[in-house]
């Protein structure tokens, strides 16, 4: 048995509440736009991963069927296969190329992908692909932390400002989130509870959580 803890677990106090915290703001998101019948809602995310977000979604209500995931890391890919139900479409590789039809989606999700992206230009050719395949009232969904990480150069914070350039013909809207990382780790180890309480405070919050509309 492995004893030693994963960082990025669920079981993790500062993950859990990181997550769940994420998951009330993209519901209640849902809830303001209308959105109260999920399954008739067709979606893609860029970036996939091992599918845990897609399995948000898909407790939230939506069908397996219209749900779409995008992924560059076979091994990843793979691991989202053997989660997610098989009506859940797959694509392999660079997510601005997947043969997606244009204004066919309702919500096109990124979570932590654009801060990946250091070339300005690959930023931009995979918001202008998520934004082609948002038909008019849909809109994309970007989680992704706002400031540069100095402890890791292979990341970039996207601010409101970058997120702005990246859609300029979209609506946005957006709110802070998510306690820092390295301080909710750390509080978490004291208390998870202490967590909520610095949490109040939104200079400690370092992702944005925003919804780009575009017109209908």
């Amino acid at each position: 048995m492995n004893s030693t803890p994963d960082r990025y677990s669920l079981l993790q106090p500062d993950v859990w509440q990181l997550v769940q915290e994420r998951q009330r703001a993209i519901l209640q998101g849902l809830a303001r736009r209308g959105w109260h019948v999920p399954a008739a809602l067709a979606m893609t995310e860029v970036g996939c991963g091992a599918g845990g977000n897609l399995l948000e979604f898909l407790r939230a209500g939506f069908s397996a069927a219209r749900l779409t995931g995008c992924e560059i890391l076979p091994e990843r890919l793979a691991m989202a296969r053997t989660c997610l139900p098989g009506a859940v479409t797959l694509w392999p590789g660079d997510a601005a190329a997947a043969p997606i039809a244009a204004a066919s989606q309702d919500l096109v999700l990124q979570a932590t992908v654009f801060s990946s992206l250091l070339d300005d230009a690959a930023q931009q050719r995979l918001a202008d692909a998520m934004w082609r395949w948002v038909k008019p009232g849909g809109a994309v969904l970007s989680y992704d932390f706002t400031v540069d990480n100095p402890r890791n150069r292979s990341v970039r914070g996207v601010p409101l400002a970058r997120l702005r350039q990246l859609f300029p013909e979209g609506r946005l809207q957006h709110q802070r989130i998510t306690l820092a990382p390295p301080l909710a780790r750390s509080v978490a180890r004291v208390h998870p509870s202490l967590y909520t309480v610095l949490n109040t405070l939104p200079l400690l919050r370092t992702h944005l959580l925003a919804w780009i509309d575009k017109q209908a």
